[in-house]
């Protein structure tokens, strides 16, 4: 049973880097020039950007430190899952997109000294980002609303034990 789960899971790692590299390949091949594209007109262009810090360019120029925070977080995150300590699988799965985004993006900090960002949302006022981007915030929102359902989980159960 874990070998199955642990093999999708790492399919499922390997997927969502392998995507989120090949968007950035071709966001830097085709729009490093300046090139900006309509994907949804006023609603989401492409537009070419590196980042050399973390969300919304903050810490620029702190690569290494990213670079070893993100390799001891995703090591851990892989030892946690992959060591049979991950109970659920709602948790194993939020994990490992976490895992797959931190990859993407430690991959651009390793190779180019900053990250490929290139989706821009144009109705709003936002920072620029990538596929991995996503992956991790969409990974760390289903875990915090895994760990709010099992905490109101274990004090429901707290409560009918008493």
């Amino acid at each position: 049973m874990h070998r199955k789960k642990h093999i999708w899971c790492a399919v499922m790692i390997i997927l969502i880097t392998a995507f989120d590299q090949v968007t950035k390949f071709f966001a830097q091949k085709y729009l490093s020039d300046g090139i900006s594209l309509h994907f949804i007109k006023g609603f989401v262009d492409f537009r070419y950007a590196e980042n050399t810090g973390m969300a919304f360019s903050l810490f620029s120029g702190a690569r290494w430190i990213f670079i070893a925070i993100t390799i001891i977080a995703c090591v851990a995150a892989m030892w946690y899952i992959f060591s049979n300590k991950c109970s659920s699988l709602w948790l194993y799965w939020s994990i490992g997109v976490i895992i797959a985004g931190g990859i993407g993006n430690l991959i651009d900090r390793v190779f180019y000294g900053f990250v490929i960002d290139f989706i821009e949302p144009t109705f709003i006022n936002f920072a620029i980002f990538n596929i991995a981007d996503c992956a991790v915030t969409l990974g760390a929102g289903s875990l915090f609303i895994y760990l709010l359902f099992d905490t109101l989980k274990k004090k429901d159960k707290e409560k009918t034990d008493e």
